[in-house]
């Protein structure tokens, strides 16, 4: 085994390509995130944070959470989007998108979420699934134009159910 550290590259934000590689070494068999990106919901503008994945998305950073909405009465609206990207012979395409909830009060530096919540949107994402139930309009509208700005051939090839709960 090589001990020697590789220069680490910078990378751009981006939602993940979707790659071939098979791997079989340690932690074979856990879920692969490689076609999972991250969205943030926040007063109705939609940005990608890769940091989300461990809860240090820039709104999350320096939050103590609480699983009671009652220690967070000041707490803003705010979502976390799960949106999974997969390939067919169409070519790429968003293939799941969950939302998942959160109040952030970021100048008392609380919030409110529920992580089981999350990882099972995670999981449902994953599975191809479409569950935006617990989004307005604003932020639907929002993660739309962030889709289609990202890359919009992706958004051409993904299916009609999620162009309709996005609609």
């Amino acid at each position: 085994m090589d001990n020697q550290e590789k220069p680490v590259e910078k990378k751009k934000l981006s939602l993940n390509v979707v790659s071939n590689k098979e791997h079989k070494g340690f932690g074979a068999g856990s879920i692969d995130l490689s076609q999972v990106a991250c969205v943030i919901i926040d007063n109705g503008e939609a940005y990608i944070d890769v940091g989300a994945m461990h809860a240090k998305s820039k709104i999350e950073k320096g939050i103590k959470f609480s699983p009671d909405k009652a220690n967070v009465p000041n707490g803003r609206p705010a979502w976390i989007v799960w949106v999974a990207v997969d390939r067919n012979e169409g070519g790429s395409y968003y293939a799941g998108a969950t939302s998942c909830e959160m109040l952030i009060d970021s100048e008392a530096r609380r919030g409110w979420k529920i992580l089981p919540d999350h990882v099972n949107r995670l999981d449902a994402s994953l599975k191809r699934k479409y569950m935006l139930d617990n989004i307005g309009p604003v932020e639907k509208e929002a993660l739309r134009k962030l889709l289609e700005e990202h890359n919009l051939e992706w958004w051409n090839h993904s299916p009609q159910a999620l162009k309709d709960l996005l609609a």
